[in-house]
């Protein structure tokens, strides 16, 4: 399995937060309107399952993950 690389669309965001529940160290939200803060573009492999959880959880599918 190789890295991970992770990008996010602001402009599809809903600010649901699904993904910080999902995955709180590679995800957050803005305070002034919940929109997705990418924390981590190249998150562990660790992670891995948690960020692909995040992204399948997203309403609005804003999460894209690539895996290089």
């Amino acid at each position: 399995m190789g890295k991970l690389k992770v990008r996010i669309d602001e402009e599809k965001c809903i600010a649901a937060g699904q993904c910080v529940f999902a995955a709180p160290e590679v995800f957050d939200q803005r305070e002034e309107d919940g929109i997705v803060v990418l924390l981590d573009a190249e998150p562990d492999a660790a992670l891995a399952e948690k960020v692909r959880k995040a992204a399948r959880l997203c309403p609005s599918l804003a999460i894209i993950v690539e895996e290089a």
